[in-house]
């Protein structure tokens, strides 16, 4: 599953974590208390990343986030964007050193704990402080959207909470008895770093070229493509007048370039479905061009939101119907 909040704006509501005194004074006393009995040293870097289930849950994660913040990235190995997103946050929290611990929890074998957290679709990505839930985003996104959030996530673990993270010693071994191996930097590094490089200074247009340098010797690059897909959806809906926009496409339901603008912004919002179903629609009352136009739109926003999300899949059958 791809993206639910695309510009990730907002997406950490700090205002919202409830009763923030009380919980610090519970983190408070449960470090007091590791203290007291020991806990609290250095960790190796590879113990930044855990692996995370229904009987562990509480240990692992709840009392755990009273020392650190959580990061729980829900998962299955089915999904593809999971494999993106996957290794993007291991690597975070291993440059975070002990800001924050990653939880990684598959969502298939624990089913229990996707229904607690009212999942509806992986990747998602919550965060749990001090006992506190909040959801940070669902879906992939570019890698300085998501260091921007898990940069606030670690502020407001800092100053509501007290919760500075814990010692990493680099030496230290992980339970493997060795050291993480390194993984080598892959052809496309440089030129994918300088597409997110473009997405964090606003230059979509300069982060779409970049992909697109990676795709013209790569075309199955799938990060690639997920980020020219991104790059060109955040280009487009960037200049644009949310109320000005809505309100031509509900004067004008045949208009393609109408309706596309508004589902546009409908998907960077959050309204996958909202925007399927309005791209759908134009298709069926659409023909030729104007048609052909809003068919590739419309698998061009497949491409954000994955090809294994089922909104996706629900999506295609229905353009299917109308075409055929």
């Amino acid at each position: 599953m791809q993206p639910r909040n695309m510009s990730m704006s907002g997406v950490v509501d700090l205002a919202a974590v409830k009763a923030a005194g009380e919980a610090k004074a519970k983190a408070e006393q449960a470090r007091a208390e590791s203290a007291r009995t020991g806990g609290g040293g250095a960790v190796s870097p590879s113990a930044l990343v855990i692996d995370v289930d229904e009987a562990g849950f509480e240990s692992d994660v709840l009392q755990r986030s009273t020392e650190v913040p959580v990061v729980i990235d829900f998962w299955a190995e089915w999904c593809e964007p999971c494999k993106q997103l996957g290794p993007l946050l291991e690597r975070l929290a291993v440059e975070y050193n002990g800001r924050f611990v990653l939880a990684k929890v598959d969502v298939d074998a624990n089913q229990m704990l996707m229904q607690q957290f009212g999942i509806q679709g992986i990747p998602a990505v919550f965060a749990v402080v001090a006992g506190q839930a909040l959801p940070l985003f669902q879906g992939a996104a570019p890698e300085s959207q998501i260091r921007q959030t898990l940069d606030q996530l670690v502020q407001v673990a800092e100053e509501r909470f007290g919760l500075t993270g814990i010692a990493v010693d680099p030496d230290a071994a992980g339970d493997s008895g060795a050291a993480p191996a390194e993984v080598p930097a892959g052809p496309y590094d440089a030129l994918l770093e300088s597409a997110v490089q473009a997405l964090d200074a606003g230059d979509f247009g300069g982060a779409v070229q970049a992909y697109r340098n990676v795709l013209a010797d790569d075309p199955a690059n799938t990060e690639a493509k997920l980020g020219l897909a991104q790059a060109q959806l955040l280009g487009r809906v960037a200049d644009l007048d949310p109320q000005q926009t809505r309100t031509l496409a509900a004067e004008k339901p045949a208009d393609p370039a109408a309706q596309m603008a508004a589902a546009d912004l409908d998907l960077v919002g959050g309204h996958v479905e909202d925007a399927f179903g309005r791209l759908v629609e134009t298709v069926r009352r659409t023909f030729g061009e104007d048609r052909d136009l809003v068919r590739v739109r419309l698998l061009e926003l497949f491409e954000v939101v994955g090809p294994d999300d089922p909104r996706v899949i629900a999506a295609r059958t229905a353009l299917a119907r109308v075409l055929f």
